[in-house]
């Protein structure tokens, strides 16, 4: 027994049958579990479904039966897995959201796009759809070949007649071993006209397929943006089509709000909804004050409402960008072909397809030749028997047995067996001469089916006008409209080719809240016009820079921590003319401590155009503009900043401007910018003016010779000067004389080149705020205390200085431009004010509040 055991065993390398046993299970998953036919475009599962509904009797006409039962009957004769794996396959098959042409009639709880999950199957009824039943078709006239079942008691099809072409309709996915098939849906009319023209001109290539097939038509329609991924996906069999949601966007009360009407394929719409409603929540998308799923049964409705002063198409944009509501479909049109996988274009799949007809109608048409033939065959026998009726009758009353009759009849016409037991079988009324008649006419009906089917079988062209005729019936009763639509390209579209060009006004306070409004609010007026309030401001708050720009023009925020962050003008926010802003805080990411301390206007970075900073620490640099074209959303290094030291100012210049600075001590510097070489955004700068200790630098402006400088201490002393009194000098040298530095007046806080088309505004360490208008301020030279503006307690001091434009009483110089408000300020009380939305000025509250307690 032991020898006997021993020769069953064998020696055997564990690489190799590794290697072997694998390949055997990879190729047993791909061809018969994950991969479908190129012939029906089914994989196991799917097929054994069908043709276990259509051995069970579950027509379309028929009553709905139990899901339970179908399921048992697949698996109980044809797939040896688990149920949950048919069921799971039988549901997705009665899904409109999921097939494009469903193949099963589902009865109950299917499940829903949210994700939700199928009733158990106990509970659910289903029958076959009536285009499925087209996949059925002729299956008992021999057109494909049967295989025995796994445990060989059945048999069950290799494949199935799929009278029209179900890999494309239908679409199919499915991972293999090592390979992965995902071939999108499409619709039933382009595909049979593709099949068409394939019939037309057998050498036609994909592209020109292209102008049939227009491209995948999802069942959750939708849009594809582009041609060129469905081009290369026909072309090679691998690419990728980019889906996105169908949307609208409606105005309700002055508000906006997107409404998405259909989605891409396989997104679910539950999770769609969460996503943006954690996009929310992180402030990673900034807009949506509500989000509603309104969905029923007459279709798909997900309401995003909108704050008032974003604009939608930048909202729907990043929605685009950042949640499934656009979505990749990648193709890899992988299926077996004589059971082998191979990836496949347009063209093969139709080719294989059309190939695979070609052979159900040969077989189909050979199967009804021989039972016509058979019939004519029985047919001649009745004939003969009609001819010779006495004859017949007189010897099968003379034969004892059934067998010696059908042997006299063999011998006596020359029958064969079949014909002379069709005359033993035959009823005297067939004696009848209009019974006589019938077998004639049907024996000549035959013949001529029989000179048909034998010219079909002789000329392919006629099997093909076949498969034209069958296919066109099809389509006359199945197609519908395209639901996807195809679109030009647009896979880039960035938020600003969504914003229209127009100049605005953007007001930025001194306490750091912003915002923007449409020119229109400030219509200029004549002389004598009074004006309207330009914003609510609170007591200690007023605006400090006011100015016309494009939308699409940058703004770039300095800090005194040498930093600079920048914004395009549409990303802030446009509110109406009375609201507050919003803080600048909340709109870039200034580090906790860090001010902002100058606002440039830039239209482009252009090379000629330089940003002249100034420090605390005296230090000076000229950078030319475009070294700032690449700034990250989390700010970039604007000037390397020694230790200790600050940026307290920035401007914006040719080159070819004259510079001043203004120290603490009372001492000042007037030098032409060619003093100042060029360098780079990250070099320290060179010396602008030599400090005493102690001292530093507390303003920097560009010299206009026909302005004034003007001077405020710390006391609340202030003058000003004729910028002719300050002689040009050399950078870097220790300057003149300003003003006279005393006990009584203090040091200087702020100095600036003004006009007289301006306002002051002087705000003390206590919160105390004066305005007043710079005509009143005395002019005098340099070597001269000034003039009190305003009285300090002895423990109170002047800390900022600004100027502002015109208060709204006074009267504006008239403008013909509404360009020209950034120099007198207008504001036009005629022009038609923005409508008020109360619930809107709240909210807005609410922000600035939690911002201060940020700050």
């Amino acid at each position: 027994m032991a020898d006997q055991n021993n020769s069953q065993i064998k020696d055997r390398d564990i690489g190799e049958e590794m290697r072997e046993s694998f390949m055997d299970y990879a190729m047993s998953i791909i061809v018969s579990r994950a991969l479908p036919d190129v012939r029906d475009g089914l994989k196991p599962v799917h097929r054994r479904i069908l043709f276990a509904m259509s051995e069970l009797g579950m027509a379309p006409d028929k009553p709905y039966k139990k899901s339970a039962r179908i399921v048992g009957e697949v698996i109980g004769k044809y797939h040896p897995h688990g149920d949950s794996a048919v069921y799971e396959t039988m549901v997705r098959m009665a899904q409109d959201f999921s097939m494009r042409y469903m193949l099963v009639d589902g009865h109950g709880n299917f499940g829903s796009i949210d994700g939700d999950m199928a009733a158990a199957m106990r509970y659910t009824e289903a029958r076959l759809s009536k285009i499925a039943m087209e996949m059925l078709r002729d299956i008992n006239k021999d057109t494909i070949d049967f295989i025995p079942n796994y445990d060989g008691e059945e048999h069950e099809p290799v494949v199935l007649p799929a009278r029209y072409p179900n890999l494309l309709v239908n679409g199919v996915g499915g991972i293999a071993v090592g390979m992965a098939t995902n071939i999108p849906p499409h619709n039933l009319g382009e595909v049979i006209d593709g099949v068409h023209a394939m019939i037309e001109n057998p050498d036609i290539d994909s592209l020109e397929l292209m102008e049939y097939i227009k491209g995948p038509d999802f069942p959750t329609s939708g849009f594809i943006l582009g041609r060129s991924g469905i081009r290369q996906a026909y072309q090679t069999g691998r690419g990728t089509v980019t889906m996105r949601a169908r949307t609208t966007i409606e105005e309700v009360n002055n508000k906006a709000r997107i409404i998405v009407h259909e989605i891409p394929y396989q997104v679910n719409k539950a999770r769609l909804v969460e996503k943006i409603a954690e996009l929310v929540r992180e402030k990673k998308i900034e807009g949506i004050t509500d989000l509603r799923d309104e969905s029923d049964r007459s279709g798909m409705r997900i309401v995003i409402e909108l704050r008032r002063d974003v604009n939608p198409n930048v909202v729907l944009n990043n929605l685009y960008k950042h949640t499934s509501m656009q979505s990749n479909f990648g193709i890899n049109m992988l299926a077996i072909v004589n059971n082998e996988p191979k990836i496949l274009s347009l063209r093969d799949v139709l080719y294989h397809y059309l190939q695979h007809q070609i052979t159900v109608i040969r077989r189909r048409t050979e199967f009804e030749l021989r039972k016509a033939e058979a019939r004519a065959h029985i047919l001649e026998g009745l004939r003969i028997a009609l001819d010779h009726i006495d004859e017949i009758i007189a010897l099968i009353r003379a034969s004892a047995t059934t067998d010696a009759a059908r042997e006299g009849l063999i011998e006596r016409f020359e029958l064969s067996h079949d014909q002379a037991q069709a005359i033993l079988d035959m009823r005297l009324q067939r004696l009848t001469g209009l019974e006589r008649e019938k077998i004639e006419n049907e024996y000549n009906e035959l013949l001529a089916k029989i000179a048909e089917y034998r010219e079909i079988l002789a000329n392919e062209h006629l099997v093909l006008e076949i498969i034209r005729d069958e296919l066109q019936e099809i389509k006359d009763r199945y197609n519908d409209e395209r639901r996807t639509e195809i679109t030009v390209g647009e896979e880039s579209i960035l938020d600003e080719d969504l914003i229209p060009r127009e100049d605005v006004v953007v007001t930025i306070t001194h306490t750091g809240y912003i915002k923007r409004l449409p020119v229109s609010t400030y219509r200029s007026q004549k002389r004598g016009g009074r004006g309207v309030v330009g914003m609510d401001t609170k007591d200690e708050d007023f605006v400090e820079h006011l100015f016309v720009t494009n939308t699409h023009n940058y703004l770039m925020f300095f800090t005194d921590k040498g930093k600079v962050y920048r914004l395009k003008a549409y990303e802030i926010p446009e509110l109406g003319r009375t609201a507050r802003g919003t803080p600048i805080i909340n709109m870039i990411q200034i580090e906790q401590g860090e001010t902002v301390n100058a606002v440039i206007e830039v239209e482009e970075f252009e090379s000629e155009k330089f940003l002249f900073f100034a420090t605390k620490h005296g230090v000076v640099k000229k950078t030319p503009l475009d070294d700032y074209v690449n700034i990250r959303k989390g700010g970039l290094i604007a000037i390397h900043l020694r230790e200790d030291d600050s940026l307290i100012e920035v401007k914006l210049t040719d080159g070819k401007q004259e510079m001043i600075l203004g120290t603490a001590h009372g001492m000042s510097i007037r030098f032409s910018e060619d003093d100042v070489r060029s360098m780079g955004r990250s070099a320290t700068g060179v010396k602008g003016i030599n400090l005493d200790e102690e001292d530093s630098v507390i303003g920097m402006d560009i010299v206009d010779s026909e302005l004034e400088v003007l001077i405020v201490t710390a006391n609340g002393y202030g003058k000003r000067t004729p910028v002719s009194d300050y002689r040009i000098q050399s950078r870097g040298g220790k300057g003149i004389k300003t003003i006279n530095i005393t006990e009584k007046n203090g040091p200087v806080v702020s100095l600036k080149v003004v006009k007289n088309e301006e306002d002051l505004m002087i705000i003390t360490t206590s919160g105390t705020l004066m305005r007043m208008s710079m005509e009143g301020i005395s002019t005098m030279g340099r070597n001269t205390q000034g003039v009190r503006l305003i009285h300090t307690r002895e423990d109170d001091s002047v800390a900022t200085v600004c100027r502002t434009d015109k208060t709204e009483e006074e009267e504006l110089e008239a403008m013909e431009d509404v360009a020209l408000i950034s120099e007198s300020g207008a504001l036009s009380e005629d022009a038609a004010d923005p409508v008020t939305d109360d619930n809107e000025e709240n909210s807005l509250e609410d922000l600035d509040t939690d911002s201060e307690s940020e700050e």
